[in-house]
């Protein structure tokens, strides 16, 4: 049995909201500089150039690459042979979030109830996805994630005879309706199956996968691939004034679901599609 302390776990969450917010993935940025050389719009090429300056700047200077350093969504597996030491998880996972939106001089953007609406000043709590997986370790994954994109999310809770075409109407329909109000060039995360909840936090964990690496499933990659396709030829384009690239990637995950339903969820991210993993 592996002991872990929760002070680790602390230390750790603090530096990765850091890191997070102040450089993007490999995967993110080779694909925001691919995308300048197939931009045919010059407006748009513009936007793409600008946007990888300001990755430059945020990485060489140690700032924010956006000034919404998003709500921090953690995803935690916990090795079942792992032993935890110290204080609550909860409240160490939170210590962390607040200690690393503290130092980092990160804004904090979270209030700590819906209808009032107090800011509580040192962005938690965040929101936590467990999971208990075989060994010993724990792996956690922080994805900052701003509320510009998010709310251009929708959840759709289809008929089985809606089918693979439902599913392509819904995500079309999502990004059509989030036009430039998400930021474009998007990362686009899609949720298919489980439940009501289920399908939300599928997407949710679609935005964090490679987005070189295609889906396992031969017929979910070739989905997306074909919506990837479709997006770029709305015509919304970098910054929403027109152009090929809408969106950088779409992953999708699925999960079994009942017989009488099909959930799609299509969670929307801006080209900051921030996120860091580590494993103690």
């Amino acid at each position: 049995m592996k002991i872990i302390h929760t002070d680790v776990i602390i230390q750790n969450i603090k530096e990765m909201c850091i890191e997070a917010n102040y450089n993007l993935s490999q995967d993110m940025e080779k694909a925001v500089r691919n995308s300048i050389k197939t931009e045919r719009s010059n407006i748009g090429r513009q936007i793409l150039e600008q946007l990888d300056e300001n990755m430059r700047i945020a990485k060489a200077d140690h700032i924010p690459i956006c000034q919404d350093t998003g709500m921090a969504i953690v995803f935690i597996k916990i090795g079942q042979d792992v032993h935890i030491e110290g204080i609550n998880l909860n409240d160490a996972i939170n210590e962390g979030i607040r200690e690393g939106y503290e130092e980092g001089y990160l804004r904090k953007s979270v209030v700590g109830d819906p209808l009032i609406r107090v800011n509580t000043k040192d962005n938690t709590p965040g929101i936590l996805h467990y999971e208990i997986v075989p060994g010993t370790n724990i792996e956690i994954t922080i994805a900052p994630k701003g509320f510009g994109s998010e709310n251009m999310s929708r959840v759709y809770m289809l008929k089985p005879s809606d089918g693979v075409e439902g599913v392509k109407k819904a995500v079309l329909e999502t990004v059509s309706l989030a036009g430039p109000n998400a930021c474009p060039p998007m990362v686009i995360g899609v949720g298919i199956g489980g439940s009501f909840e289920k399908c939300t936090i599928l997407a949710k964990k679609a935005l964090i996968r490679n987005i070189e690496n295609h889906s396992e499933l031969e017929h979910i990659k070739q989905l997306e691939i074909e919506l990837l396709e479709e997006i770029n030829k709305s015509g919304i384009g970098p910054g929403g004034l027109g152009g090929k690239i809408t969106a950088l990637g779409i992953n999708i995950e699925t999960y079994p679901t009942h017989i009488a339903g099909l959930p799609v969820a299509v969670n929307i991210c801006c080209h900051v599609n921030r996120h860091v993993t580590r494993v103690l």
